[in-house]
């Protein structure tokens, strides 16, 4: 398949730049695959699409506020630092701005008690350095007082302080992102309370979102992309929750990219004889930490995930194809263009869309 085969046209203005206040009022297209129609509906709708005995699974991963800007000692030239991956202690891999500027053995200097030390090319395809902090306190505290939230480069405009609390879902706990599942960002605490007191099953996984996720395709076969890799696990309780959703009968429905891709990644053959009413699926997920590469398009077939909740995503994008693999492409770029016909909201901050 071609990279031209997922693209589409969006207009500018329609790339939400902002959050809505109420994080469950967006707006939200549901795309039945048996029937091959498309509701408009809003996020807080959504419980009406979910049954007693489902498995909601959320990504709990936490965003970092991981775009950090000081000076060069020495010259004081304005300096931008990423934050991508902890390597070891206080050893991380970073993307620099402007890199041309920042060469081994140089230092980055934030307050007069927190500095980065650049000790070399962490990725030289990439362009990324390898830097070690020096600082006073505890790393994490520091970088909350010091760093901003990472908002996409699609976001024209700078971060704010509000950008902390609204690019983070409700139930993240475990920091590691350099960017938030997006999908996860409609929840709201009561909204997860509903779909509780309802019968459905809330589970979690985590996989520590990369910068990768803005990286554009740069082939022009897809089958030709390699896929970055992310850190994702499930634990012992999660996993009993999802396969015993799984044996019972029940539809797993995936919160956002990241989840499906863990999902998938963690899937496997039972140890255990297949019981109950499991429809015929002959895949669970293990427990356990991976380094996941999984890229899922058209001619993927899924193996856990039955229903995906999910944000517009980029054209020629690599989450584009993971939507098209688990409906339709032609069915997904139509339901598309009428999101750009009825004035949805676009990307991180913008509209929802079920596909059941």
């Amino acid at each position: 398949m071609r990279i031209e085969d997922f693209d589409y046209n969006l207009p500018e203005e329609l790339i939400a730049q902002t959050p809505l206040e109420q994080r469950d009022s967006c707006r939200l297209m549901v795309l039945d695959r048996e029937k091959k129609t498309i509701e408009h509906r809003h996020f807080y709708d959504i419980l009406e699409y979910l049954d007693p005995g489902d498995c909601l699974v959320l990504n709990d991963s936490r965003v970092i506020p991981a775009r950090m800007y000081g000076t060069k000692e020495g010259t004081g030239a304005h300096i931008e630092l990423l934050l991508i991956k902890r390597i070891e202690g206080d050893k991380w891999e970073c993307m620099v701005r402007p890199g041309k500027r920042l060469h081994e053995g140089n230092t980055v200097i934030f307050t007069d008690d927190f500095k980065a030390h650049i000790l070399g090319i962490h990725d030289e395809e990439n362009g990324t350095r390898l830097v070690e902090f020096e600082y006073e306190g505890i790393f994490m505290e520091r970088l909350e007082e010091i760093g901003s939230m990472p908002l996409p480069p699609y976001i024209t405009r700078e971060a704010e302080e509000s950008d902390k609390e609204m690019y983070q879902t409700v139930y993240s706990r475990i920091d590691g992102s350099v960017a938030a599942p997006t999908a996860g960002l409609h929840f709201t605490e009561e909204l997860l309370q509903k779909a509780k007191d309802k019968g459905v099953k809330i589970a979690y996984v985590t996989l520590h979102v990369g910068i990768g996720t803005f990286r554009p395709v740069k082939v022009d076969v897809i089958e030709e992309h390699k896929m970055h890799f992310e850190e994702c696990s499930i634990d012992e309780e999660n996993a009993q929750i999802i396969n015993d959703t799984i044996t019972e009968g029940g539809r797993i429905i995936s919160v956002g990219t990241t989840s499906t891709r863990t999902l998938e990644s963690m899937a496997g053959m039972p140890m255990q004889p297949f019981t109950g009413e499991s429809k015929g699926k002959f895949f669970r997920v293990r427990a356990g930490e991976t380094s996941t590469g999984i890229f899922i398009y058209p001619g993927y077939e899924f193996k856990i995930v039955d229903a995906l909740i999910t944000n517009f995503h980029l054209p020629k994008s690599t989450l584009i194809m993971l939507v098209s693999a688990l409906y339709d492409r032609e069915e997904i770029l139509k339901a598309y263009e009428e999101a750009v016909k009825e004035g949805y909201r676009f990307f991180s901050y913008g509209d929802a869309m079920l596909i059941k």
